[in-house]
């Protein structure tokens, strides 16, 4: 069933000559519980599909809609970002229960206790966040999205700012909490690796304005964490054709801010 739909959606940024298209047509839709992570190169466009499905962006042209109507922003989705975005006065626990105002008190503090021992920091309820490391504070950030129980989970280069085993943990952590608590998830990234192991498909759009290339479906099979799927052939395959067109794009594409370099 299909939850988000764009359909031939364009929008430019700026006026007059300084206008400056960011996304030209773009179709494509999300099946409920899917995880579609959008890959490209920088400026492309992906963080700004994520605003337009929040409902914080509209399009100059075409369509966006969550079940058939026009996305509410605040209402069917929550973001992660790669900033953490977490207040520094407030404990972990009042992070989590800050993203829940239309709940009584006690029921937003169980809940953010709740959704704190999903992602492993009950011990560090009381804790600042200054107190915390990446790793946890990125856990803390998702922990405060999924509390208020989302249908639509948009991630922003969640993970890139943590060092490689963190980034690692948090995806084998994200897989899990999508089995647990299932959502319709769009993450964007600029890592081929990270694509194909988070996700059911994978979108590739090309240089600025931002167009799907090409979308590929992601054959291996879940749980992805109870073995290693790089070590498979299939995935050198794709990771090869994957990189193959990133390069193709970034060195030959009239958008590309490096087209005509060598």
């Amino acid at each position: 069933m299909t939850h988000v739909r764009l359909e031939q959606v364009s929008l430019a940024f700026g006026q007059g000559t300084d206008r400056m298209p960011a996304l030209e047509r773009v179709s494509l839709s999300l099946r409920r519980n899917e995880v579609v992570v959008v890959l490209g190169p920088s400026g492309c466009g992906k963080t700004t599909l994520l605003r337009l499905v929040a409902g914080l962006l509209a399009p100059d042209a075409g369509r966006v809609s969550v079940d058939d109507r026009p996305p509410r922003p605040g209402a069917d989705a929550a973001m992660v970002f790669q900033s953490f975005r977490l207040i520094p006065w407030k404990s972990a626990r009042e992070n989590v229960a800050f993203a829940l105002p239309h709940l009584p008190r006690a029921e937003a503090r169980a809940r953010a206790d709740a959704y704190l021992d999903l992602v492993g920091l009950s011990r560090f309820a009381k804790s600042w966040p200054a107190q915390l490391s990446g790793g946890m504070r990125q856990r803390l950030a998702l922990a405060r999205a999924l509390a208020a129980e989302p249908g639509i989970l948009l991630m922003d280069e969640p993970f890139a700012s943590l060092d490689a085993q963190s980034r690692e943990l948090m995806q084998i952590e994200l897989m899990r909490l999508m089995e647990r608590r299932p959502a319709t998830v769009l993450f964007v990234t600029h890592s081929v690796d990270e694509a194909l192991i988070m996700a059911d498909r994978i979108l590739l759009m090309s240089p600025r304005p931002g167009r799907v290339v090409e979308e590929l479906e992601v054959p291996f099979p879940r749980p992805r964490w109870e073995g290693d799927i790089r070590a498979l052939p299939l995935y050198a395959e794709l990771r090869r054709h994957l990189w193959d067109r990133l390069r193709d794009m970034v060195l030959n594409d009239p958008g590309s801010d490096f087209h005509g370099r060598r």
